[in-house]
């Protein structure tokens, strides 16, 4: 990177050198040497693409900031802030609460790291496209993930902060392009899509020429392209009105349509909606027709091999995966996942899980019989020296994330873990894009373009997407139930197939980073968060959850494994009559008081946290229920840093009332 950037783009950061997989380590920094040295030698390019790799193992970008801060929070993934003064700190448990601060000193981090990324990307395009062996098959390759990464950066910084800056090349040595202005969100989408067409056209598929889901392939920009054009189709609060733009408030489609008059949350016409659905079919299709991605016949396998540090390489479900180090990187299973809760314990160094957690009423979403349910949802923690499976007596948001489990974890993990005395790096992958993703945008986009019935270019029908997605989630013997009969029943009409879809959503990716986005562009952001809390109140004051969890335990389990879940009693109609020899643990019910005062006591943190969950987005009262929008309605971006802003030469300022 030349030494001259400053400002927006570095913010003092040098040229990354850091990396966290085993894949990006040990580089030769090819900074002090001349373009045409390096980009006339592919191992020299393939290390510069290995910079942008390795910049994204960083807190500050992939490895907590982008799919651990900014995703939260929606319907089914919520941060654990339940006090005032949890929900409006100026950190990641504000943020999340759509109170963030400018001067939250992580946020000129994020943005420095991402536009580091983006100038050694950058640096490759201009590079790769000058040498004198840019036809070479690899120097194709490269070409084609520098596109891909540097399209996924633009997009994070587009989705969660707005207009941005777009550049599309490397720093002037005359500084001429350092301070840039905004560049509206919808002129840098269309820009990325057209990258990540070419990118796909440059790049082999995942298991072709020595590519893993670790690096950016054909599938991974062709599905990122897909998912760029249903963002830029749907809805997004804006600087300004625009013209030719379909206001949340004017065309509702079963929404509330809740818009705020200065900042309006807009999306395309009619027109050009149906253009970039049409686009994004496309694109899936190939996906879908050509690639090697499959589903993994056990959902929980899938996650299995992400907490074992191993690649899936028979179904290449996880078409990208953000590459971490073992004792290096990756905060996934450390502060996302099911939660130790003592040291010393049977596992080493206890994790700090509790920052993502799932409300009660995404856990009661799904149904009894859906095997994601208990892969996605822990109500437990491992408590104690003895490591005990112990229930958990926690607020509205208290059920960990069991998608990464200490308990599946690597005897690599384990040695290494059992090593330390503070925080490390877990080495799990982020996981970006899985294939489930692929089917249920294919069945979203052909649903708007035919209906349920309809078949995109590859051939499938929309709800057999759908039903292959779901099929995976029930035993074999239910499949006529909970997949045939549920799936006519829903195929009835766009609408009915539509409302399908976000709730299928909503179970398959629990946890993942890709509720809050899918919910911003449906326009449904604000209306989940309410359903959610009406839904809660209601639960309890139709005593729906049970005051006490009746279980027993296995005794000749492990502690960790205690609990037998095919006891647990995890409705009221389940207890039975005698429930003697059985464990009793304090469940969501309890909040419930016969004697009102006693259930508004401001004490009583079960109930009264719904007044201050979401307090930037919406008023929310527990006992007479939703109010109206926050001080800015729909304001589900986050500022630029104020560091950022007194860095940029007068460029750049915040928006959205910040």
């Amino acid at each position: 990177m030349n030494k001259s950037i400053k400002t927006i783009f570095c913010a003092g950061a040098s040229l990354l050198t850091l990396a966290s997989c085993s894949d990006f380590l040990d580089q030769t920094s090819p900074s002090e040497m001349f373009p045409e040295v390096v980009y006339n030698s592919e191992i020299f390019t393939e290390q510069t693409i290995n910079l942008v790799y390795s910049g994204m193992t960083l807190d500050h970008t992939y490895g907590c900031r982008i799919p651990l801060n900014y995703a939260m929070n929606t319907d089914c993934e919520l941060v654990d802030a339940v006090t005032d003064d949890a929900t409006r700190s100026a950190n990641e448990r504000g943020l999340c609460n759509y109170v963030p601060s400018t001067s939250w000193n992580r946020l000129p981090q994020n943005w420095s790291n991402m536009y580091t990324m983006i100038e050694n990307a950058n640096l490759a395009i201009e590079g790769i496209n000058g040498s004198d062996i840019k036809d070479n098959t690899k120097m194709r390759h490269m070409l084609g993930e520098a596109l891909a990464l540097r399209a996924m950066l633009y997009f994070d910084l587009v989705r969660n902060y707005g207009d941005v800056p777009l550049k599309l090349e490397p720093a002037k040595s005359d500084g001429s392009n350092l301070y840039t202005p905004k560049t509206d969100r919808d002129v840098i989408m269309d820009q990325i899509r057209t990258d990540l067409w070419d990118a796909a056209d440059l790049l082999p598929w995942a298991g072709q020429d020595g590519y893993t889901t670790e690096h950016a392939t054909k599938g991974f920009a062709l599905g990122l392209a897909a998912r760029v054009a249903l963002a830029e189709a749907g809805y997004s609060i804006r600087e300004s009105r625009k013209d030719g733009y379909v206001d949340l408030s004017e065309k509702r489609e079963g929404q509330r349509g809740i818009s705020d008059a200065t900042y309006p949350t807009m999306r395309p016409g009619d027109a050009k909606r149906k253009e970039l659905y049409e686009f994004a079919e496309k694109c899936l299709s190939k996906v879908i027709a050509e690639g090697p991605h499959r589903l993994n016949t056990s959902y929980e396998n899938e996650w299995y091999l992400q907490n074992q540090l191993r690649l899936d390489q028979t179904y290449y479900e996880n078409i990208f995966e953000i590459a971490h180090g073992l004792n290096m990187s990756g905060e996934m299973g450390y502060t996302a996942g099911i939660r130790v809760n003592n040291n010393p314990n049977n596992f080493g160094y206890s994790n700090s899980s509790g920052k993502v957690k799932v409300p009660a009423t995404h856990f009661y979403s799904f149904d009894k019989n859906d095997q994601r349910r208990d892969v996605s949802c822990a109500p437990y923690e491992l408590r104690g020296a003895e490591t005990m499976q112990t229930f958990t007596n926690q607020p509205f948001n208290g059920i960990y994330i069991a998608k990464w489990d200490v308990r599946k974890m690597s005897e690599q993990w384990l040695a290494m873990n059992k090593a330390v005395d503070k925080k490390t790096g877990y080495g799990i992958n982020w996981v970006v894009m899985r294939y489930s993703d692929i089917l249920l945008m294919y069945a979203e986009v052909v649903n708007e373009l035919i209906g349920p019935d309809g078949a995109g270019s590859c051939g499938k029908v929309a709800k057999d997407a759908l039903a292959e997605v779901r099929a995976r989630a029930f035993d074999a013997s239910l499949k006529a139930d909970k997949v045939d009969n549920y799936v006519a029943s829903v195929a009835t009409d766009k609408k009915s197939f539509f409302n399908a879809i976000v709730n299928e959503r909503a179970w398959e990716f629990t946890g993942e980073a890709i509720r809050k986005y899918d919910l911003i562009r449906w326009g449904l952001l604000t209306d989940k968060i309410i359903d959610m809390f009406d839904k809660h109140r209601d639960n309890i004051a139709n005593h729906y959850y049970p005051e006490k969890l009746f279980y027993k335990e296995d005794e000749t389990a492990p502690n960790w494994y205690k609990i037998d879940y095919s006891s647990v009693c995890w409705f009221n109609e389940d207890v039975p009559s005698s429930t003697t020899g059985m464990k009793e643990a304090t469940w969501f019910g309890s909040v419930f008081k016969e004697n009102d005062a006693e259930i508004q006591d401001p004490k009583n943190e079960l109930y009264n946290s719904m007044s201050v969950i979401c307090r930037g987005l919406i008023k929310y009262d527990p006992q007479s229920g939703y109010v109206g929008p926050a001080e800015v309605a729909n304001r589900h971006l986050i500022p630029i840093g104020s560091e950022t802003i007194n860095n940029s030469n007068g460029t750049l300022s915040n928006s959205y009332g910040f």
